[in-house]
Protein backbone atom coordinates (compact mmCIF):
# COMPACT_ATOMS: atom_id res chain seq x y z
CA UNK A 1 0.00 0.00 0.00
CA UNK A 2 1.21 3.31 -0.70
CA UNK A 3 0.09 7.16 0.78
CA UNK A 4 0.44 10.21 -1.20
CA UNK A 5 -1.32 13.58 -0.80
CA UNK A 6 -3.28 15.24 -3.93
CA UNK A 7 -0.20 17.48 -4.78
CA UNK A 8 2.49 14.64 -4.74
CA UNK A 9 -0.57 12.62 -6.88
CA UNK A 10 -1.18 15.70 -9.28
CA UNK A 11 2.47 15.57 -10.36
CA UNK A 12 3.24 12.00 -10.44
CA UNK A 13 0.25 10.61 -11.75
CA UNK A 14 1.20 8.68 -14.46
CA UNK A 15 4.07 6.79 -11.77
CA UNK A 16 1.11 6.49 -9.91
CA UNK A 17 -1.15 4.56 -11.84
CA UNK A 18 1.37 2.36 -13.26
CA UNK A 19 2.46 1.44 -9.72
CA UNK A 20 -1.04 0.57 -8.93
CA UNK A 21 -1.65 -1.52 -11.98
CA UNK A 22 1.53 -3.21 -12.72
CA UNK A 23 2.32 -4.22 -8.99
CA UNK A 24 -1.16 -4.15 -7.54
CA UNK A 25 -0.77 -1.71 -5.43
CA UNK A 26 -3.55 -0.25 -3.60
CA UNK A 27 -2.83 4.08 -3.54
CA UNK A 28 -4.25 6.11 -0.60
CA UNK A 29 -4.41 9.79 -1.60
CA UNK A 30 -4.39 11.69 1.68
CA UNK A 31 -7.01 14.28 1.66
CA UNK A 32 -6.40 15.60 5.45
CA UNK A 33 -7.65 14.47 8.83
CA UNK A 34 -9.93 11.55 8.23
CA UNK A 35 -10.50 11.76 4.86
CA UNK A 36 -8.97 10.31 1.71
CA UNK A 37 -9.46 8.32 -1.42
CA UNK A 38 -8.60 4.80 -3.01
CA UNK A 39 -6.84 3.95 -5.86
CA UNK A 40 -6.69 0.42 -6.77
CA UNK A 41 -6.63 -1.59 -10.22
CA UNK A 42 -9.72 -2.96 -12.06
CA UNK A 43 -8.32 -6.60 -11.61
CA UNK A 44 -8.39 -5.72 -7.88
CA UNK A 45 -11.53 -3.98 -7.56
CA UNK A 46 -13.50 -7.02 -9.55
CA UNK A 47 -11.73 -9.47 -7.77
CA UNK A 48 -13.04 -7.71 -4.44
CA UNK A 49 -16.38 -7.61 -5.97
CA UNK A 50 -16.43 -11.25 -6.40
CA UNK A 51 -15.16 -11.92 -3.36
CA UNK A 52 -18.11 -9.64 -1.52
CA UNK A 53 -20.42 -11.52 -3.96
CA UNK A 54 -19.81 -15.54 -2.71
CA UNK A 55 -20.20 -13.75 0.66
CA UNK A 56 -22.96 -12.27 0.30
CA UNK A 57 -25.31 -14.88 1.36
CA UNK A 58 -24.30 -17.45 5.00
CA UNK A 59 -25.95 -19.98 2.46
CA UNK A 60 -22.53 -19.05 0.20
CA UNK A 61 -20.09 -18.81 2.58
CA UNK A 62 -21.21 -22.24 4.63
CA UNK A 63 -20.67 -23.57 1.18
CA UNK A 64 -17.23 -22.31 0.57
CA UNK A 65 -16.33 -23.14 3.98
CA UNK A 66 -16.92 -26.80 3.53
CA UNK A 67 -14.97 -26.46 0.10
CA UNK A 68 -11.80 -25.26 2.06
CA UNK A 69 -11.89 -27.43 4.73
CA UNK A 70 -12.00 -30.82 2.47
CA UNK A 71 -9.76 -29.03 -0.24
CA UNK A 72 -7.11 -29.13 3.54
CA UNK A 73 -8.26 -32.70 4.53
CA UNK A 74 -7.30 -34.16 0.95
CA UNK A 75 -11.19 -34.66 0.33
CA UNK A 76 -10.62 -33.92 -3.23
CA UNK A 77 -11.46 -35.39 -6.47
CA UNK A 78 -10.71 -34.87 -10.41
CA UNK A 79 -13.51 -35.32 -13.57
CA UNK A 80 -12.91 -35.20 -17.29
CA UNK A 81 -15.36 -32.92 -18.85
CA UNK A 82 -17.80 -34.27 -21.30
CA UNK A 83 -16.52 -32.68 -24.85
CA UNK A 84 -19.20 -32.42 -27.30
Amino acid sequence: MQITTVSDFRKNIKTYLDSVVKNFETLIINRGKDSGIVVMSLQEYNSLMATNHELSSRKNELRLDSAIEKLREGKNFEKDLIEN
